[in-house]
């Protein structure tokens, strides 16, 4: 299991907005408050609201921890997390070798959406010429696989440091890649219909709605254009993951969807982001899967993949923690058109 909401504007006489405050040097990642400069205080685990004038209604109590959580600049603090995950050679951040270029460019290639199993070739049919979108996708593994099979390639990720492992790759092997910072939820600096396939491993654990995901993949597809996306399997969320690395037990304790911003507390974070662990977050079947398709997409494959020998060994005796969908954007379906 892998390891981007924008800050809404403070109510009345609350503090300024809280900041997210991650310094360069990365052991010491950290999630800070702003200081309040007005006379309110914060107190206990509530913030207080005060009368400013006679007669007004006193506003209702606001947790301290509700409100920390609401205005968590969570595209800033993944963004660094991922960047210090290349420094801790995550598998998702190791680029490919020569040999593995030399390969695809005799026409001899593949790419995985999950960990292990590769994407069926018949998903991408011939990708000479296609304009591929490689979403959430940085790391130097799909762009400059597809790049050198002939692929029209565009990385486009949240961290600096994933996307600069692309550009090491296109440097090394002469290939073109253009590659785009920016979030998976808003694909606005493309034109509608822009691409022909899109290719997105797992990565929108790391967003806590995966909805404007489907729609912008659907705006910027073009008519019959695919979609390849991989993602968890939901319920490796409701177990308790100490156990499952402790003991190899799988121990039913979070609902879902799970969210570690309302499950965790904000010393254990401060503490994970210390580690370069990103916030993650699961989503129901219904948007994982039902989302692509209230997006305008019509399914047309899916499989299930295993984790990486050695890592999640308590789930994967028991079921695939992991799903990879193909979904198109029709010329036209069910009567209308899209």
């Amino acid at each position: 299991m892998p390891i981007h909401a924008s800050t809404p504007s403070p109510s009345q006489g609350l503090t300024p907005p809280l900041t997210v405050v991650v310094p360069m040097a990365q052991p010491n990642m950290r999630l800070e408050l702003s200081r309040a400069t007005n006379p309110q205080r914060l107190r206990g685990r509530r913030l207080q609201d005060s009368l400013s004038s006679p007669g007004r209604a006193t506003q209702p109590r606001v947790s301290l921890r509700q409100e920390w959580r609401r205005r968590v600049n969570l595209r800033h603090v993944n963004r660094l997390a991922w960047d210090r995950q290349v420094d801790l050679e995550n598998p998702w951040t190791i680029p490919v070798g020569q040999e593995t270029i030399a390969k695809a460019r005799s026409g001899e290639w593949h790419i995985v959406l999950t960990p292990t199993r590769p994407v069926p070739r018949e998903w991408l049919g011939d990708v000479a010429g296609q304009k591929i979108l490689c979403l959430a996708s940085g790391g130097g593994q799909q762009g400059p696989v597809l790049a050198a099979a002939g692929a029209i390639v565009t990385v486009f990720d949240n961290s600096p440091r994933q996307l600069q492992q692309d550009r090491m790759v296109a440097q090394r092997e002469g290939l073109q890649i253009e590659t785009v910072e920016g979030t998976m939820t808003d694909l606005s600096v493309f034109v509608g219909e822009a691409f022909d396939t899109i290719v997105h491993p797992v990565s929108n654990c790391f967003i806590d709605d995966v909805l404007p995901v489907w729609r912008e993949a659907a705006r910027v597809l073009k008519l019959g254009g695919a979609l390849l996306a991989g993602f968890n399997n939901p319920i490796v969320y409701a177990f308790d993951p100490a156990l499952m690395e402790s003991a190899g037990q799988l121990s039913v304790t979070h609902a879902l969807p799970y969210s570690d911003l309302q499950v965790l507390e904000r010393g254990e974070i401060d503490k994970r982001l210390q580690r370069g662990v990103p916030l993650e977050f699961s989503h129901t079947l219904q948007t994982l899967i039902g989302g692509q398709m209230v997006a305008g997409l019509v399914m047309t494959g899916l499989y299930e993949d295993h984790d990486r020998p050695g890592e999640n060994v308590a789930i994967n005796r028991y079921f695939s923690p992991y799903i990879a969908t193909r979904s198109v954007k029709p010329k036209h379906c069910a009567g209308y058109h899209v």
